[in-house]
């Protein structure tokens, strides 16, 4: 269900290179939520980096939402960017098993795209 990978490059570094990939592939970041960060300022000390980006692209986000306004709890999609043992994790959840969850086989092959895009952003960024 669980789809990472790893690079060496710092969190910041990948964010940017992810910001790019994310963009050449006709998708688009919604919001960037810095977990560190924001539990710093909730007064919660938080040593490692953590980065997550709603990523999105409209046109499939629409296909989806026609057929099952349901599937809007699973958008949009995550990537995370974390420090673990002096690398960067990227992570996502496959769409395929997200949209899996919600019975509505007819958008199975949407799913698989947007799937199959999303590993590309993610191996760009992390290259």
């Amino acid at each position: 269900m669980l789809i990472t990978g790893a690079t060496l490059k710092t969190v910041n570094e990948t964010a940017a290179a992810l910001q790019a990939a994310v963009d050449a592939h006709h998708f688009g970041v919604m919001q960037v939520h810095n977990l560190k960060e924001a539990l710093e300022k909730k007064g919660v000390e938080f040593a490692r980096e953590c980065m997550v980006f709603e990523v999105c692209q409209p046109h499939q986000a629409k296909k989806v939402l026609e057929q099952s306004m349901s599937v809007s709890t699973a958008l949009p999609c995550r990537i995370s960017l974390y420090e673990e043992d002096g690398r960067t994790i990227l992570a996502t959840l496959k769409p395929t098993a997200m949209l899996a969850m919600f019975s509505v086989p007819q958008l199975e092959k949407v799913a698989r795209e947007v799937e199959e895009t999303i590993i590309k952003i993610m191996h760009e960024a992390a290259a």
